[in-house]
């Protein structure tokens, strides 16, 4: 079955309007879209903050890897109050409006996403437990080849050359860190454990890599069968199932293996103390709740590989607040793997826009490739 993600149906959409009303619509840039924007900003608060968090939780006496998997997904009932004031909004226009917007199929796509989302923020936990935020950072990165791949096979989206060259830049970076694997080994961490964190990490990459294409063709399939257009309301009502399953396979891990009892005898001997350390699970369950959601929007709203893009072009940024809070070692290998990525999110965006540009410029019943 043939789908158009949203950024297909809608270039489809400029592309169909009179020449000139389809110039000025498709001339709109990404930043006068608000909800994107919105994501975005999301975007950097989550992607900034949450690493740093889930580090100082290990760093300060935590030891509790399925319960950092937990605080990845346990604030998705913060969306409750948005859903709620959205539902009573369309109330005030139509008595009939449906409680829900999703639909059984959407519903049962967003269940196992939320399955596979529990089971990365366990590799994802693992990994910070024993590397470097600078390290992890750096290996996260690797997410947007394999999303480059995954969403080549699931959204057809086409390789470009640009693409291409991120990939194979993204996949050098990588490597170059596993030939330096230990030289940043954190005391107290032996090798087999950073070994063990570096193949978690590369795991947790690409199950994400994964997901990011699966939601997109959920999505897309979902307008395709419905005709109805994406809402934020549908994508917080995606996002709070996917939050609840992967809530839902973390709790369990955490009663198999003993972690609620062990919480508060953990939260006494914290470096923080007792307050410092409820207060530092609170705020990692918000900022991961913003991250999430915020890679949803950019998804429904621009694509998955632009999701990850943005993803990847903040690692910068949490490599300076890594400079500066914790002072870990940065030596010449991660700046070479850092640049790498750098300039592979750079070919990839560049490749984006100049696909975008072919795009805008062909006929109206020209036959449309998928970006």
């Amino acid at each position: 079955m043939e789908v158009e993600t949203p950024a297909q149906t809608q270039r489809r959409e400029q592309q169909q309007l009179p020449s000139g009303a389809g110039a000025r619509v498709a001339a709109k840039p990404l930043h006068r879209n608000p909800r994107l924007v919105v994501s975005f900003l999301l975007m950097v608060i989550g992607s900034a903050s949450s690493p740093l968090l889930l580090r100082t939780y290990y760093l300060h006496g935590g030891n509790r890897k399925w319960l950092s998997s937990l605080l990845q997904s346990a604030g998705c009932p913060l969306l409750l109050a948005p859903i709620c004031a959205s539902f009573f909004s369309r109330r005030r226009c139509s008595a009939t409006t449906p409680l829900f917007l999703m639909s059984p199929r959407l519903l049962a796509a967003s269940i196992v996403v939320g399955l596979m989302a529990g089971l990365d923020g366990l590799l994802y936990a693992y990994g910070m437990a024993y590397l470097p935020v600078s390290t992890s950072s750096i290996l996260s990165a690797t997410q947007l080849a394999f999303t480059c791949g995954f969403a080549l096979l699931l959204v057809r989206q086409r390789f470009t050359p640009f693409s291409v060259n991120a990939v194979v830049l993204l996949s050098v970076g990588a490597v170059m860190l596993g030939m330096n694997a230990g030289g940043d080994r954190p005391a107290g961490v032996s090798r087999a454990q950073y070994s063990a964190g570096f193949a978690t990490t590369l795991g947790a990459a690409a199950l994400y890599g994964f997901m990011l294409p699966v939601m997109e063709l959920s999505q897309a399939r979902h307008a395709a069968r419905t005709g109805c257009a994406v809402t934020y309301t549908l994508v917080m009502e995606m996002q709070i199932v996917i939050g609840l399953l992967a809530t839902a396979f973390s709790a369990v891990g955490m009663l198999v293996n003993n972690d609620f009892q062990a919480i508060p005898g953990e939260a006494q001997e914290f470096g923080f103390g007792k307050a410092g350390y409820y207060l530092l699970l609170a705020g990692s369950a918000i900022v991961y709740q913003c991250l999430f959601l915020g890679t949803m929007g950019a998804v429904f709203y621009g694509s998955a590989l632009l999701a990850c893009v943005i993803l990847t072009v903040l690692i910068p940024v949490t490599e300076v607040l890594v400079a500066l809070f914790f002072n870990e070692s940065f030596n010449d290998t991660k700046g070479v793997a850092l640049a790498l990525s750098i300039w592979g999110y750079i070919s990839c965006f560049y490749g984006e826009i100049q696909t975008l540009a072919q795009q805008s410029d062909k006929p109206a019943n020209a036959d449309q490739s998928c970006l």
